[in-house]
């Protein structure tokens, strides 16, 4: 008989091993399906700010552009140039800020759970082991 038990308990605690695999299983599913948009919140805020700047270079090009083919320099042929690359920086800033801004918030609370669904997965699996190890 006592060999009999023995048996069950193994087996019982090879139960646990499939358990913990899929526990881990499921929270590596989850954490990526709800960090699945933080690259691109990544990717837009560090290079809108380029995009902006290359914006604002190509507008001071277009003003030095104009002041060397009409031979002088007055604020007729200078602002359009310039004020096109006001817009560009001003794009990519609008841009780029509020993505930086969701990136941390979202990366911080895909952290949290992160952290809460391991607390959950050992408290949970300890239950399941204690209740195991009682019955035999």
């Amino acid at each position: 008989m006592k060999q009999k038990s023995e048996e069950t308990l193994e087996m019982r605690l090879a139960s646990m091993d499939n358990l913990k695999r899929t526990l881990r299983k499921a929270e590596a599913r989850q954490l990526g399906r709800f960090g699945l948009y933080l690259s691109f919140l990544a990717t837009t805020g560090s290079a809108t700010p380029f995009i902006g700047l290359f914006g604002t270079v190509w507008g001071i090009m277009t003003s030095f552009q104009d002041i060397g083919m009409r031979g002088f320099a007055s604020l007729a042929v200078v602002a359009p140039g310039i004020s096109e690359a006001l817009v560009a920086t001003a794009a990519g800033l609008a841009v780029a800020i509020p993505a930086v801004i969701f990136y941390n918030y979202y990366s911080n609370k895909l952290s949290e759970l992160e952290s809460n669904m391991q607390e959950f997965s050992a408290d949970f699996l300890n239950l399941v082991e204690r209740d195991l190890l009682s019955r035999g």
